[in-house]
């Protein structure tokens, strides 16, 4: 007798491996919308808890097949790098009377499959209207430049352009941009939030009321959702802090009175 045959053991059926995959992955899919920061090693030990008998790596690997990855923190947008450019703050306790009087920009990160975008926009602070955006796969002060041109060639310019102090904000051609534009820069404190927070707030309503119940799975699609929104936001949505009108009849009122 062969020594091989005599410690052969015969493999599972793989139909049966597969009908276990099938349930570990159903149980994983449950877990990440519990949890979505939980990565492998805690997803094992929930699965363990319930009796399955799953390792870290085995987990990760199903994860890689469902495409499902847990929410880490991104690296932050908002931190200066060492030699961009810094400004003081301009907007406390500034009146805002009319359009185009100062506006905010800012970058959120967008999912996008297992990978994300990068989200520009600038907003007018009277109306809230929403006057550029963009959409990118790279994090470079040219992008937020071009989405700025683009407010200015469509809205005019601002008196004063707010941002956080993140790099590309402080960077020599977004700087040389308002300067040469002739708008005021103006920056958050550090860790001032609140100093941008129409920015966040709309960033938070698009991804809230928006792409979170959407689905897309390429960039144009995603591009076209937002642009929709945009819309959407701009001239139907009513604000409360507008006495229930939209962003766009404020904006361009007040446009019409200051001209008048």
């Amino acid at each position: 007798m062969a020594r091989a045959s005599t410690y052969y053991q015969p493999k599972e059926p793989e139909e049966k491996a597969s009908d276990e995959d099938e349930r570990l992955m159903a149980e994983i899919d449950k877990i990440h919308v519990g949890c979505p920061a939980y990565g492998a090693r805690k997803i094992a030990r929930v699965l363990k808890g319930q009796g399955f008998d799953a390792t870290r790596w085995h987990v990760g690997r199903l994860m890689a097949e469902m495409n499902v990855r847990p929410c880490c923190p991104l690296p932050s947008l908002s931190a200066p790098s060492k030699h961009s450019r810094q400004f003081p703050y301009l907007l406390k306790g500034k009146k805002i009377s009319f359009p185009n009087q100062a506006w905010s920009t800012d970058i959120t990160y967008v999912q996008i499959g297992g990978r994300h975008m990068y989200l520009t926009a600038v907003i007018d602070w009277y109306s809230r209207y929403i006057v550029s955006f963009r959409l990118s796969d790279t994090m470079q002060a040219k992008e937020v430049v071009r989405c700025v041109k683009d407010a200015f060639r469509r809205h005019g310019r601002p008196s004063i352009l707010n941002s956080d102090q993140g790099s590309v904000f402080g960077s020599d051609e977004y700087v040389e941009l308002l300067k040469g534009a002739h708008v005021i820069q103006s920056m958050d404190g550090k860790s001032r939030w609140r100093d941008n927070v129409l920015m966040e707030r709309w960033f938070r309503t698009l991804k809230s009321e928006c792409l979170r119940t959407t689905e897309y799975s390429t960039p144009k699609q995603l591009e076209r959702i937002i642009s929709d929104f945009v819309s959407y936001y701009n001239d139907e949505r009513i604000r409360q802090s507008l006495d229930y009108e939209t962003p766009a009849s404020w904006y361009f009122s007040g446009i019409n009175q200051k001209a008048a």
